[in-house]
């Protein structure tokens, strides 16, 4: 049986403003690092870029971690990467939720064989340190602390901080998920004493999304190669991608993602150019301009002022409103891209994001006055 040849053309994806909650705007300069020569993996040349993407990326951490690089997949397996290392059969891990991305972390634990225990706080509410507080109380033995510094999902931004300071005091390391937070708010790994943390690069890094920075510091190494069970994951067994990503000879481990890796690099070289500090304000900046005019119109926010994330805004949908074919017509008719509610906010809300390369004012002016346009008509 002869199976013939498809008709297919080449595909030509249509211009979209992307404020939703990931993937952001991508500019042309890293578009145009992805346009270039592929090498090969092993290449001597490549090998120099990636020791500057760990350089990169230890600036946007805010770290010295010699374990900082991007795992070769989407944050998700950076998640993932982080949970398999860390998290041996029996471990006791306080799992933060306040949102979809906390309950996946609390899934992570038990598929590792982990116990979780678990800090819940409302859809919309920062986590609460005295919860945590009482968790640790209740067991002193947990051995990880896992939060959501960012919750995606509502757009609530946690006290890093203070939530690892406890952890510290109880002897447990901590998991930070920070996918949509690193870019845009701070976050200092060093200073606040986190042990892991995996991003994203499709948010606030404003890359194409198939990347996931991470970080480990020494305790966390040290605790890795100490597992007395092997890595359930062979792909994300750290112990074997150090290899790889560390040492003057590097060794075969996989087939990295060599241009999607430039344009990592490039938009990292972006973020040292603008300055870390300036990023954030740039981002906070816009989204007291994004509010202004979604008040304007009468519109909620989820999140309290004080812990309301500067780059992903969520905002309750108006009663009677179709919250689907408002989105609809923003895509099909303004070209403008923006996120639905996940899990308990289904159908309820609009997340709104000011990411990266989509935190311009041109942007922010462009969307309030299409969804003006959409909510009279």
């Amino acid at each position: 049986m002869k199976i013939d040849s498809p008709r297919i053309t080449s595909f030509q994806p249509p211009a979209r403003t992307l404020m939703g909650p990931g993937p952001s705007d991508v500019s042309s300069r890293v578009l145009a690092a992805m346009a270039r020569p592929t090498i090969g993996h092993l290449d001597p040349t490549f090998v120099g870029m990636m020791d500057e993407l760990k350089s990169l990326l230890r600036y946007a951490f805010q770290t010295d971690n010699e374990l900082t690089f991007p795992v070769s997949a989407p944050g998700s397996v950076g998640m993932e990467t982080c949970f398999v290392n860390l998290v041996s059969p029996g471990d006791k891990v306080v799992v933060c939720i306040n949102g979809v991305f906390g309950q996946r972390m609390a899934e992570n634990v038990r598929r590792c064989g982990g116990v979780p225990v678990i800090v819940e706080d409302p859809w919309g509410a920062p986590v609460d340190p005295a919860k945590v507080e009482e968790a640790f109380a209740a067991n002193p033995d947990a051995a990880l602390f896992a939060f959501v510094h960012a919750e995606t999902s509502t757009g609530a931004l946690s006290d890093a901080a203070t939530l690892a300071a406890i952890a510290r005091r109880y002897g447990a390391l901590t998991i930070m998920d920070c996918v949509t937070s690193l870019g845009g708010v701070p976050v200092l790994l060093d200073e606040w004493g986190i042990d892991a943390a995996y991003s994203g690069s499709q948010k606030c890094l404003s890359c194409t999304p198939g990347l996931s920075p991470v970080s480990f510091s020494a305790a966390a190494v040290e605790r890795i190669r100490a597992r007395k069970t092997p890595c359930p994951s062979w792909f994300q067994d750290l112990g074997l991608v150090l290899g790889y990503w560390s040492g003057a000879k590097r060794t075969y481990h996989h087939t990295a993602p060599v241009n999607p890796l430039f344009g990592l690099h490039e938009s990292l070289v972006m973020l040292a150019e603008e300055g870390l500090e300036n990023a954030w304000i740039r981002h906070h900046n816009n989204h007291l301009r994004l509010r202004a005019g979604l008040e304007g119109m009468g519109l909620k926010f989820v999140v309290r002022e004080d812990a309301r994330l500067p780059q992903l805004n969520t905002v309750w949908v108006p009663e009677g409103v179709d919250e689907a074919a408002v989105r609809g017509r923003l895509l099909n008719e303004f070209g403008i891209e923006i996120g639905a509610g996940l899990g308990a906010l289904a159908g309820r809300v609009w997340r709104i994001g000011l990411m990266g390369h989509s935190s311009r004012p041109a942007n922010i002016v462009l969307f309030l006055a299409a969804l003006e346009s959409v909510l009279r008509s």
